[in-house]
This record gives C-alpha cells, sequence and structure tokens, in this order.
C-alpha cells in the first residue's frame, strides 16, 4: 500500500517556490494537488469579476443612502436648533444677538441681572 505524500500544503505555506517546484516535479500526489488548486484559483478569478461588479453596486447604493440620510438628519437637526434657538433668531433678524440690556432688563454694570431684594 502506497502512502499519500502530505507535503504539499507545507511546502506551500512555507517553503520557497524553487523547492515547492522541484518537490512537484518528484512527487505526482503533490503535482495532483498543485493541479487541483490551480483549477479553484481559475474558477476563483472568473467568478471575481461578478462578485466584485455587484459589491461595487452595493457600495455605491450604500454610500448614496448614507449621504440622503446625513443630509435629511442634518436638515432636521439644523432647522430644530435655529426654532428653538432665540440667540440665532436674533442674529437673524437684527444681525446680532441681543443682550438683557438691550431686552430691557435691570442689569448692573457687568451686563448681568440686577435681582432686588
Amino acid at each position: 500500500m502506497n502512502e499519500k505524500c502530505s507535503k504539499y500544503e507545507k511546502l506551500f505555506v512555507s517553503a520557497s517556490k524553487e523547492e515547492l517546484e522541484k518537490h512537484l516535479q518528484e512527487c505526482e500526489d503533490c503535482r495532483l494537488e498543485e493541479e487541483s488548486q490551480q483549477k479553484v484559483s481559475s474558477l476563483l478569478d472568473e467568478v471575481k469579476m461578478y462578485y466584485y461588479a455587484k459589491r461595487k453596486k452595493r457600495m455605491v447604493r450604500l454610500r448614496a443612502a448614507c449621504a440622503v440620510m446625513f443630509l435629511v438628519f442634518s436638515l432636521i437637526s439644523v432647522t430644530g436648533w435655529a426654532l428653538n434657538d432665540d440667540d440665532l433668531l436674533d442674529t437673524l433678524k437684527y444681525g446680532d444677538t441681543l443682550s438683557a440690556e438691550e431686552l430691557g432688563f435691570p442689569v448692573d454694570s457687568y451686563g448681568l441681572l440686577m435681582v432686588d431684594e
């Protein structure tokens, strides 16, 4: 009974290309394994083009969806911020933020509200 050679994987991973080729010339089992690996590699090369085209299409869709969601959330947050922020509305209406003194409140020399005791 003839034992099958099990050196192919070890040589493929750790040996130099010359060592592997030398062993392939001597060993029929490893040569068959190499042919099998080449067939698988060629099949993967054929399929790779279709896989990457499909993946690229998905990435384009994903980027477009992310851009749209970013714009929607930005618009919603800026609109909500503008409606709830009086300083921003004052700046848009009057060109500057109104101070407490300009609004008619009693203030001290630092611009802080004065409180009557």
